[in-house]
């Protein structure tokens, strides 16, 4: 697991515990039902904070997965 994947995975960890390790990786919004808005917008602000990102509402809007986020971070961290 990349360094921003295992990170990731800590913040939802931090907002979902209980969620199995295997299962983070295939967390969206439609697979978990504890995915709600107040976690989104939890899990979208501690991923902003850990990474120093601001993400911007259309961002909020289209990363309601794992994969998703982990493409969007990677996209904006620069090497």
């Amino acid at each position: 697991m990349s360094d921003i994947r295992g990170r990731i995975a800590e913040c939802f960890a931090n907002v979902f515990p209980g969620l199995p390790a295997p299962e983070v990786s295939k967390a969206s919004i439609a697979s978990l039902e504890r995915w709600d808005s107040v976690a989104h917008v939890t899990l979208l602000s501690a991923i902003g904070e850990e990474f120093s990102l601001d993400i911007s509402p259309e961002g909020f809007e289209e990363l309601t997965s794992f994969d998703l986020i982990v493409d969007y971070v990677n996209s904006q961290i620069k090497p």
